[in-house]
């Protein structure tokens, strides 16, 4: 079966949330979480912490350089992920849709390349 990465899309810029919604909005994830693992879709997922503590490497020749921080600056930032097993991007959007209404922010469905595993 196909699997889909559902990326949360955070704004790195604004006003933040405010007192109590982070609380809420991971309890409602947590829900959408429960009930993909309860359809047998769940593979795997989870929350990031914020870019500033990424470490990015780069290729240079034969060597690897290593900085600090994110990749680019950006508005927008991965905030996590869930990858789930659907039969088509129509049933994995519908997942999106569950886990947009209680994230509250914008997510990414991206279908994997279809490998053996």
């Amino acid at each position: 079966m196909p699997q889909y990465l559902m990326t949360v899309v955070e704004p790195s810029t604004g006003p933040g949330l405010q007192p109590g919604e982070l609380e809420k909005i991971m309890v409602d994830v947590e829900a959408v979480h429960r009930e993909m693992a309860d359809a047998g879709v769940w593979v795997f997922g989870g929350g990031l912490h914020p870019p500033s503590t990424a470490t990015t490497l780069r290729p240079k020749g034969d060597e690897v350089l290593v900085t600090d921080g994110p990749f680019i600056e950006g508005t927008e930032h991965v905030g996590g992920f869930s990858v789930i097993e659907a039969p088509d991007l129509d049933a994995a959007l519908e997942w999106g849709r569950k886990l947009v209404r209680a994230t509250t922010i914008p997510i990414e469905v991206r279908p994997f390349y279809d490998t053996a595993r």
